[in-house]
């Protein structure tokens, strides 16, 4: 997809998704999505698809607007613990939360050709009978528990990343769908991108030689404030604090706490799995690697003085059986690029790889000491033209348009091998994540068996692959 600037001819955000997703679709399966032989057509290309969207916050309020532009797609019902968000009403919300967060209170107001269902309790939105899909982007902590829920309502699925907050918690998920014949998709985005759809074939017939090294980044310079300090508080009107911490022990409330900030709080997400897993997938895609055989990590809270219980600086080491290595970064004390103009750089034996969602280069490798000193590939480069004439979309949000019209497509045909990132994909992915900050918190290197999913050198960090819920919450 070479989408070129300086268009003359206004393009409104709806057909630009639509064409762009046709666009990655003909990429990755050689032929339109839509209606192609490969997915076939159960429900047919102009039938409904009646979904309903669980967490309405700042990430379920980009995947609600990605799901509208689509013309196969009805809102049925939204599900949300606060009140303006369910009903969609930015005058409503609590002027402290936008001093909190910023832009990531939505603005909501979007019209909705029919009377959509709301709820503050999802299972009432699981209960209604009209709805055919899902879409869940609530905290990390509520997905498994979401996800089996929705699979036992007969639903179809969309749910965010990083798939879980446990290890445990991904192989039940797989093991509720392998019951069903319900189609599921991870929104790991990178999945949805023609760059890397494109690439993953490359490097894995050898473009680069054998990679001995890849390494990503996540740096953003959060000193000197962090998050901030905050006493347990009321929460504000129209707030279900209790069902906003579902399965995780009861604390007080706190505004550097939620809406968004929860990120940086270990039991309702990491950094390491709200960035880490999008680069540890797209990584791992290319090399074609499943899981580390061994994961070291390094880090703390070094700098920041704020209420985060995760660290401000870290590094991670997954070693694989295949002789590799994978290096990732978390940096948030200090800024300044590590890969530049990249997010993902890969070192084979040829040559090395730079790459983002918008571009890639292919940099040759010289031969080094006792070799010859000639080029062993060529330099090559591609990259996506955005343009402001279609409404400021960003390329980010074109992957995930794609990945939600694979999705839909699936839906329709019931291709549940035609998803671009299922469960499994997701929880082998998101299992970097869990991995890495396990062995931050053991402060050892350990060995993984992916096959039975079990660390073999520390029976300790194995207590850390799932938590006892709160009840009633359970797994079912």
């Amino acid at each position: 997809m070479d989408v070129k600037e300086g268009s003359s001819n206004k393009t409104t955000r709806k057909e630009f998704i639509r064409k762009s997703t046709c666009a990655a679709a003909g990429i990755s399966l050689g032929v339109s999505a839509i209606g192609s032989p490969a997915l076939g057509s159960v429900l047919g290309a102009n039938d409904t698809i009646r979904v309903g969207f669980i967490g309405v916050g700042n990430r379920g309020t980009q995947l609600l607007a990605m799901f509208m532009a689509n013309d196969d797609v009805e809102v049925a019902a939204l599900s949300d613990v606060y009140e303006p968000y369910m009903d969609r009403d930015y005058s409503k919300v609590s002027k402290q939360f936008i001093a909190e967060v910023g832009d990531r209170v939505p603005k909501m107001g979007e019209q909705f050709s029919r009377k959509v269902g709301k709820y503050q309790d999802f299972r009432k939105l699981l209960d209604q009978k009209d709805i055919d899909a899902v879409c869940i982007a609530t905290p990390d902590h509520w997905h498994a528990v979401q996800t089996i829920m929705a699979l036992d309502a007969g639903k179809d699925i969309y749910v965010e990343k990083p798939l879980t907050i446990t290890l445990h918690e991904g192989r039940r998920m797989i093991e509720a769908a392998a019951k069903t014949n319900r189609v599921v998709q991870v929104g790991l985005n990178r999945r949805g991108s023609s760059i890397y759809q494109n690439l993953a074939k490359m490097i894995q017939s050898g473009k680069i030689g054998k990679v001995s090294l890849a390494r990503a980044y996540r740096i953003s310079n959060m000193y000197p404030d962090g998050i901030g300090k905050a006493q347990g508080e009321k929460p504000p009107t129209g707030f279900d604090w209790d069902m906003w911490l579902g399965p995780r022990p009861r604390v007080p409330f706190q505004y550097n706490i939620a809406p968004y900030k929860f990120r940086w709080w270990k039991d309702y997400s990491t950094q390491m799995g709200n960035w880490g897993v999008h680069y540890m997938d797209a990584i791992r895609w290319m090399m074609g690697e499943e899981a580390p055989a061994a994961v070291s990590a390094h880090g703390g809270k070094y700098i920041l003085d704020d209420d985060r219980t995760i660290p401000d600086t870290m590094e991670v080491t997954f070693e694989f059986a295949s002789g590799a290595i994978i290096v990732f970064g978390i940096y948030e004390a200090n800024g300044g690029a590590m890969i530049v103009d990249g997010e993902i750089e890969l070192r084979g034996a040829k040559g090395n790889l730079i790459a983002n969602e918008s571009k890639y280069r292919f940099e040759p490798n010289r031969g080094g000491q006792f070799q010859d000193r000639g080029r062993l590939i060529e330099p090559e480069g591609f990259e996506v033209k955005s343009s402001q004439s279609y409404d400021n979309l960003g390329i980010i949000e074109v992957s995930t348009a794609n990945l939600i019209r694979n999705f839909l497509d699936c839906v329709k045909s019931r291709a549940r091998d035609e998803v671009w990132c299922d469960l499994e994909t997701g929880h082998r992915s998101t299992s970097f994540a869990h991995l890495a900050n396990i062995a931050l918190e053991v402060g050892t290197r350990i060995e993984w068996d992916a096959k039975n999913e079990r660390i073999t050198n520390n029976g300790a960090a194995n207590e850390l692959l799932h938590y006892e819920y709160r009840r009633p919450w359970s797994l079912g």
